[in-house]
């Protein structure tokens, strides 16, 4: 009998200085993620295909949730207009 897929555990680490924030699955880094978008991209690059990685079992949060991005949302921000 086959023994069910078991999904990585997947951390979104505390933000860095600059707000950026690691990804990792296991012992596995996946990237550095500077926006919530970055991290549904390197879950779909691992072949993780989440549909709402803000509200996913999959991924645990460290240092803040999907919003938290200090010092680059203002980045984002002044960069977008």
């Amino acid at each position: 009998m086959a023994q069910p897929t078991q999904q990585p555990h997947i951390v979104v680490h505390s933000p860095a200085l600059d707000g950026s924030r690691r990804v990792t699955a296991g012992d596995e880094t996946l990237g550095i993620a500077s926006h919530v978008d970055d991290v549904a991209e390197f879950l779909r690059l691992a072949d993780l295909y989440v549909t709402d990685v803000a509200e996913t079992d999959l991924i645990e949060w460290q240092g803040g949730g999907p919003d938290e991005w200090p010092g680059l949302s203002e980045h984002h921000e002044s960069h977008g207009a």
